[in-house]
């Protein structure tokens, strides 16, 4: 009688040859696809859930100044209690914001005022060389202002100090006129982003223009949707750069779009809308500030009231929570 052991090798004989490296090769090809697909699995980040995007409040502000409105930037300092606004007429104000309980705005106290200088220490006028839109500070309480009449990125080591035009690209001087840098932020590395209100056709997207190490370049583009233009810009205390846009539609008035992006050295991606508002939800929404107020992510949003009279200035504020 034969043994256990070649019963064992009696049987692996019995399988024809051919059939019996394709289960063998199956079986491989089986263990190694199980295998990779585990590890792929295992590596794909879980998919992203769409923010939650809360409307906080608004605040109407107004002032007995003639001088008051027509504000185009904004910057909230990071624990929402000071603030620092632009006008198109080149002149800044800040002060001490007063908040409730629930942190939504009850009051504006501004403590200061100045109007911007010219690099040989004149006021600038208001018009076509004092048309200032974008505002943005760095960590060391530098200003930075962009102009769209002249166009412009001009340096401020205080708010009453003489201007400090950078070198312009020639790209600069062929911008739309009274288009042109309308959107100005900061990094945390003080690199300069900024882009025009319009990009010369409906479809060419808007060019993102980088300030950085002494020089410019345009890194990344961002795509144009509909009547969008672009009006305001911020880097949050989430490494993340918002855009805010402004549609204009006649007597049907304004509205107004914040996309949202990740932001690497090289590229703009991951667009999200996080708010679209209905016409003439708010007035003309131009700037806007991104900090963080303990629960999400606060966007704070002025209107400019083109100094009219049917128009107000409006602080809109609403939380992202992820």
């Amino acid at each position: 009688m034969p043994s256990r052991r070649h019963r064992k090798i009696a049987r692996g004989r019995a399988e024809p040859g051919t059939a019996g490296r394709l289960r063998r090769l199956a079986a491989l090809a089986a263990t190694v696809l199980l295998i990779s697909g585990s590890s792929a699995c295992a590596a794909d980040p879980a998919p992203r859930s769409a923010p939650q995007v809360d409307y906080v409040a608004t605040y109407v502000w107004s002032m007995d100044d003639d001088t008051f409105g027509g504000f185009s930037g904004i910057e909230i300092s990071p624990d929402g209690s000071r603030f620092t606004v632009l006008s198109d007429r080149a002149t800044l104000r800040w002060g001490h914001i007063e908040r409730d309980t629930e942190g939504r705005i009850q009051g504006m106290e501004p403590s200061g005022q100045a109007h911007l200088l010219d690099s040989k220490g004149k006021w600038l006028k208001p018009g076509w060389q004092g048309d200032s839109e974008g505002l943005a500070i760095g960590p060391d309480g530098t200003l930075w202002v962009s102009f769209e009449g002249l166009t412009r990125v001009v340096r401020y080591d205080s708010p009453d100090s003489r201007g400090q035009p950078l070198p312009k690209p020639a790209e600069f001087r062929s911008m739309q006129r009274n288009s042109s840098l309308e959107a100005l932020a900061i990094m945390p590395d003080g690199t300069l982003l900024t882009l025009p209100e319009r990009s010369g056709e409906i479809t060419r997207p808007f060019p993102v223009w980088r300030w950085r190490n002494g020089k410019w370049d345009q890194p990344f583009s961002i795509p144009r949707t509909g009547d969008w233009l672009a009006v305001g810009a911020d880097v949050g205390p989430d490494g993340r750069f918002y855009l805010l846009e402004r549609d204009f539609r006649g007597l049907l008035g304004f509205r107004s779009r914040v996309r949202r992006f990740d932001i690497t050295d090289k590229s703009l991606s991951n667009e999200t809308v996080l708010l679209e508002t209905r016409s003439l939800q708010y007035d003309n929404l131009e700037g806007i500030s991104v900090w963080r107020d303990g629960q999400g992510i606060r966007l704070t949003m002025v209107s400019d009231d083109n100094f009219g009279m049917f128009q107000r200035t409006e602080l809109v504020e609403y939380r992202v929570t992820e």
